[in-house]
């Protein structure tokens, strides 16, 4: 059997009062984890971003704790399989930002780099139209961090999507005779759009990174709400009205993950 990968955030053996390490051998690897007592009434087992944390009764035996690791031990591992390859991501993306990378905008890749003499970001090309050898410079010293470079890159961006999302989103409500209430940029981590029965629009501001075709077509879905709050086939010819062959952008967006998406800090 061979140990488990050190690749969670708190490896260290030195953990805090009441905490200890722990490794128990399953025919699955060995598994090693942090232990807890508490006084709640059952093993609880947790994976995250720090690896396995299991919080015990204070009447449990480390018998029985190492047992029910056991028998959980395929689950265990498929878990923390899972969380090893995200820390391994996010860790790459984190060095990734300590460099000149890239990021997609406008479905086109572009540079990221600094400009130490500059007081506000920049972009060298038509921000609605960018190229792929266009940069965007931000506005930071040469040692910032990858926090602060991420973070100005997604501060940029975020400034951009409003502009042409306010553009597009009344461009298409005219060329359709509709009204919305108002619209705003979301946050959300599983919806790329919303419309509720107010009238009131929100869309996710990391289309940004796509091509301006599915924009449109996830504001034309959010449109069509205004019309039809529903999925029906009444709803579908009102997006067809707003966006005449929205097919194609839709099949392309489903076919996206939204984790796939660039790390940044907002």
């Amino acid at each position: 059997m061979t140990s488990q990968p050190e690749l969670f955030r708190n490896s260290s053996p030195n953990l805090p009062d009441g905490l200890r390490l722990r490794t128990v051998a399953t025919e699955h690897g060995l598994i090693t984890l942090t232990l807890a007592r508490s006084r709640r009434r059952s093993i609880g087992f947790v994976i995250g971003t720090e690896g396995l944390r299991v919080t015990a009764p204070y009447w449990v035996s480390l018998k029985q704790i190492d047992e029910a690791v056991v028998e959980k031990a395929e689950w265990i591992q498929k878990k923390l399989a899972f969380w090893r390859q995200r820390n391994a991501v996010a860790d790459q993306a984190q060095q990734s930002w300590l460099a000149c990378t890239q990021l997609p905008y406008l479905g086109t890749t572009i540079s990221i780099d600094i400009d130490t003499g500059s007081k506000v970001p920049r972009f060298d090309g038509d921000p609605f139209s960018p190229q792929t050898q266009d940069t965007l410079w931000l506005a930071l010293p040469h040692d910032a961090t990858a926090e602060q470079r991420s973070a100005a890159a997604a501060h940029w961006l975020q400034t951009q999507a409003l502009h042409y999302f306010d553009l597009r989103i009344h461009a298409l409500a005219n060329s359709a005779g509709l009204q919305f209430q108002a619209w705003r940029l979301s946050r959300a981590r599983a919806r790329w759009g919303s419309c509720n029965s107010n009238g009131s629009i929100r869309l996710n501001w990391r289309l940004i990174h796509f091509t301006p075709d599915i924009i449109d077509y996830v504001i034309a879905h959010e449109l069509a709400h205004l019309k039809q709050m529903n999925h029906s086939d009444r709803f579908w010819h009102q997006v067809g009205i707003i966006l005449p062959d929205y097919e194609a952008a839709m099949q392309k967006l489903k076919t996206t993950d939204m984790s796939a998406l660039p790390a940044l800090q907002t």
